[in-house]
């Protein structure tokens, strides 16, 4: 039985009564943070306000700390975090290294699919990726050019990678045995957006597996005053999938998926973009003994305690 992207993304949100504890299993998913770099400035993401540092992952620390986590048990590595990680030129040979030398038996990238080129794309797939899911937030070129903030010519760059990615996969497939899941998901930025949409996911559909909508998340509430200046709708914490929306506490972030930074910092949260919810540095701390950390231990406390005032979350879900 396939499983879909979907299946997999409820899986993660979805707290099981093991991980329903201050200091829970290792993760089934983690993702690391190539780079911190992006090439969009999109006003839905707090990333453009530069509120950390965004550079490169050292190549050392993302070998050791992949080593480390398949050996605690993880098992699907997201090679992405909060940047681009095609503007990272050992994408391919980190794909590789944590299939071949790691052994994950699940690696999963997401892009805004400009800098996706059919060259790139297949030394993906033929390194073993498992999953590339293209974030495809735009209606059209006008609204693209708005909310991303760069030239419109990436916009149909963006379309006519999207477009090309499934013959690559189907021949990579062919001549490996290595087929790669393709998918897509777009914010519903308020009410409208999804109708508005219709029109750009049928375009791209025959190039996909799935396509699926997310809410407009609120950035751990770093962007909700811009968001909210647009008409934009953003929710509470990290809910998941439209169609699949998980109560925001306890946020299954803090439970079932660990997230890198590209400076080795662990981190509470799928967005965080100033350093508030660090939970451990990495650098100094074996993946294992971070997750188990006396912060993020409180915190997952706290938050099964549903008492999340004077925490880092308590802003981001205060509205909820």
């Amino acid at each position: 039985m396939t499983t879909t992207i979907t299946d997999r993304i409820d899986a993660i949100t979805a707290i099981r009564p093991e991980w329903r504890r201050a200091d829970p299993p290792p993760p089934r998913s983690v993702k690391i943070e190539l780079t911190a770099r992006c090439n969009f400035a999109c006003s839905f993401c707090a990333r453009s306000a530069r509120l950390r540092d965004q550079h490169d992952m050292d190549r050392a620390l993302f070998e050791r700390l992949l080593r480390e986590m398949r050996a605690a048990g993880v098992e699907e590595i997201g090679l992405f975090y909060l940047g681009e990680s095609f503007l990272c030129r050992w994408l391919e040979e980190a794909i590789a290294f944590a299939k071949e030398e790691c052994g994950f038996p699940y690696v999963f990238l997401t892009t805004n699919g400009s800098l996706a080129t059919p060259e790139r794309l297949e030394g993906c797939f033929e390194a073993g990726l498992d999953s590339l899911k293209f974030s495809f937030n735009y209606a059209d070129a006008g609204q693209f050019t708005e909310v991303a903030r760069v030239k419109p010519a990436l916009y149909q760059r963006m379309i006519a990678n999207i477009a090309q990615a499934r013959a690559v996969r189907d021949w990579v497939a062919t001549k490996t045995g290595r087929r790669c899941g393709l998918y897509a998901s777009y914010i519903e930025y308020d009410g409208g957006q999804r109708a508005r949409m219709e029109e750009a996911v049928a375009a791209i559909r025959p190039f996909v597996d799935e396509v699926y909508a997310l809410p407009l998340y609120s950035q751990a509430d770093l962007v909700t005053a811009e968001e909210k200046a647009l008409g934009w709708v953003p929710t509470a914490g990290n809910r998941g999938r439209v169609g699949a929306l998980r109560e925001p506490i306890p946020c299954w972030s803090i439970f079932t998926e660990g997230h890198i930074t590209w400076d080795g910092k662990l981190s509470a949260c799928c967005f965080d973009h100033d350093g508030r919810f660090h939970m451990a540095d990495l650098t100094r701390t074996p993946f294992a003994e971070g997750w188990h950390s006396e912060r993020f231990q409180a915190l997952r406390a706290a938050h099964l305690a549903r008492r999340i005032q004077g925490t880092p979350c308590e802003s981001c879900v205060a509205f909820a």
